[in-house]
């Protein structure tokens, strides 16, 4: 039933062979962060973030300045306990340790050395050996393999291998292949040709080595190649032979089968699970990025400021109980609750603060400052970085085709498509204003940590509200943006209404005349563009009889978009050209054509020149 349900609702796609499997897969995350219980009921903090949701507000109400569902996944993931092996390990309290040590991961510490560190006497060795790898005195290759020798089942299987004759049957017993043991069996042909080349010179196998590393399956035979050949390319490696192999190979200067066979047996393994712990980077990282206190970005991983200072304060209270379950997990509790000895003291912290940075930071006032300066500091690096003109013009053409996949890999796809649609615009619309105004505050949505987009705010109003002040090329006003990728008949069901609504109660409480709306969609269907026309003239009947006598509403599509993006048009020529239009008297189509040639003729070099 569940699974049907997941499948009715767009969560799941195809035919599952097993639904119940299927959906218990579904749902596994969701029991283990206590918002349901394993036989699938909602629990207390599943209920709470329900009604978050359902309401739509994610206003801030704590002293982190995290989102209300974000606090609530942060709460969670503190209580949140895994067993590994024989330990019992709470990830996020790991996790806050190394970088409150460490002060940031690389993603390749993150995802290769963190899942190591799994009680206390593994969290201070993993901690000293990312200060000798950052001192280039280890590689991750030799940590990771010093985990796994340390165990007994690796030392047995390294024994028994070094004292037996080399055969297929003891590559696939000591390959410890969890699945089959079959799937070891490339490995032995991969063995005698690194033997024949590198011990015996055999260098018309080199080719064959080539082969070899090939027919290891997926990113493990990537690991090989790149561990041994220069470059992987076939026509390259036949045409070159020993040339192609890297110089500094670890397998060069070997003279023993021996020698080979105990970096060959190092690497199988440190391989296998370098494989298997890449596989759950991008699944770690999701479930971190819920509670809004991590920045993934330039290939680091910290704290977000204030998350850094408040763990950086409180960690000695917490990471005691890092290695044992919290009996609350499916309980809404606060966070005192969770950690007794856990106080936000807002004092120390902005004390902390202010001698760190060198800045002044006495009041939540002045921290919420700072912290917001920081928050579009980051975001202008954003847009620089990943939302150029030319990405957006990119962007805009894949929403016209629907092209999703294209666009959850250029934006992110932790939110969905129309979502991402109206974060876009609001980006735009910030250039197109020369980034004047706090456009955060402006979107109506809920920003994960990354300042990408997680999920639109409930309705009720319109999707962004830019507010401007008065200046010589136009009045203080407010300008209402809705935005749609909603198409014939159902654009004109689902926008008519709702458009002309927001704007007129919007206009009713502001009481300023100059406020108005800017239709936005892939499509404009002619209708809706005569709707919004017509309300110049139409009167609109609030509460307690308040009359509005008319509205201005301005249609625009994604390839006038374009055009303003690539001639670098401003807010303030769009702004006299919408009024100009506003007040005129001619009528449609040719009121709208003539009013995109003028909003998007002017001046300037495209982004193509």
């Amino acid at each position: 039933l569940y699974y049907d349900f997941m499948k009715k609702e767009k969560f799941v796609t195809g035919d599952a062979r097993r639904k119940d499997k299927d959906a218990r897969e579904k749902t596994s995350g969701l029991v283990e962060i206590g918002l349901i219980n394993d036989n699938r009921t909602i629990t207390e903090v599943g209920q709470l973030l329900l009604q978050i949701m359902e309401k739509g507000d994610f206003q801030t109400d704590n002293y982190l300045n995290t989102s209300k569902d974000s606090y609530i996944y942060l709460k969670q993931l503190l209580k949140t306990s895994i067993k590994v092996g024989e330990n019992i390990v709470r990830p996020y309290l790991v996790l806050a340790k190394l970088l409150t040590e460490l002060d940031y991961l690389t993603f390749e510490e993150f995802t290769y050395l963190l899942p190591l560190a799994t009680d206390s006497k593994s969290v201070n060795e993993i901690i000293g050996c990312i200060r000798a790898y950052r001192n280039a005195e280890l590689s991750i290759e030799d940590i990771i393999y010093e985990k796994l020798i340390g165990m007994e089942n690796y030392k047995i299987a390294f024994e028994m291998f070094n004292n037996n004759v080399l055969t297929e049957e003891l590559i696939c017993l000591v390959g410890m292949n969890r699945k089959s043991r079959n799937y070891d069996k490339p490995y032995y042909d991969l063995l005698k040709n690194l033997i024949g080349v590198f011990c015996y010179k055999e260098n018309e196998k080199v080719y064959n080595l080539f082969l070899a590393t090939k027919r290891i399956n997926q990113k493990l035979g990537v690991l090989w190649r790149d561990l041994i050949f220069s470059r992987t390319t076939s026509g390259f490696i036949r045409k070159n032979g020993i040339k192609s192999i890297k110089s500094d190979c670890v397998f060069r200067g070997m003279k023993s089968e021996k020698e080979i066979k105990n970096v060959f047996f190092k690497y199988m393994h440190v391989y296998k699970a370098m494989a298997t712990l890449q596989d759950y980077f991008d699944l770690n990282r999701r479930y971190f990025n819920l509670t809004e206190t991590f920045i993934f970005e330039d290939n680091i991983v910290k704290f977000d400021i204030m998350p850094k200072y408040f763990f950086q304060d409180s960690i000695s209270s917490l990471y005691p109980e890092a290695f044992q379950e919290n009996k609350y997990l499916k309980k809404a509790v606060s966070l005192k609750q969770i950690f007794p000895r856990l106080i936000f003291d807002k004092e120390r912290i902005y004390s902390i603060i202010s001698d760190d940075l060198g800045i002044k930071i006495e009041s939540v006032e002045q921290a919420e400052m700072f912290i917001k300066e920081e928050r579009y500091r980051r975001f202008n690096k954003l847009i620089d970085r990943k939302f150029t003109d030319n990405v957006l013009l990119k962007l805009l053409g894949y929403f016209e085709v629907r092209n999703d996949k294209k666009i959850e890999a250029i934006v992110t796809d932790e939110a969905d498509i129309p979502t991402i649609f109206e974060y876009i615009l609001g980006i735009i619309w910030y250039k197109i204003s020369e980034r004047q105004g706090e456009v955060l505050d402006y979107l109506q949505l809920s920003l994960d940590a990354n300042l990408l987009p997680k999920t639109h705010a409930a309705g009720g109003c319109a999707d962004i509200i830019y507010e401007y002040e008065a200046c010589s090329e136009y009045p203080g006003h407010s300008l209402l943006i809705e935005a749609t990728l909603s198409e014939g008949v159902n654009q004109r069901r689902m926008e008519m209404e709702p458009v002309s609504r927001h704007l007129a109660e919007f206009l009713l409480k502001s009481k300023n005349p100059f406020n108005y709306t800017v239709f936005i969609s892939t499509f404009l269907h002619k209708n809706v563009i005569a709707d919004f026309r017509s309300r110049k003239h139409v009167q609109y009947f609030g509460k307690d009889d308040e009359v509005l006598d008319g509205m201005k509403i301005i249609s625009l599509d994604t390839r006038a978009i374009k055009k303003i993006i690539s001639k670098g048009i401003k807010y303030g020529y769009l702004y006299k050209i919408f009024d100009k239009y506003y007040k005129s008297e001619v009528s449609l189509p040719e009121w709208q054509r003539l009013l995109i040639e003028e909003a998007t003729k002017l001046y300037g070099k495209t982004v193509a020149d």
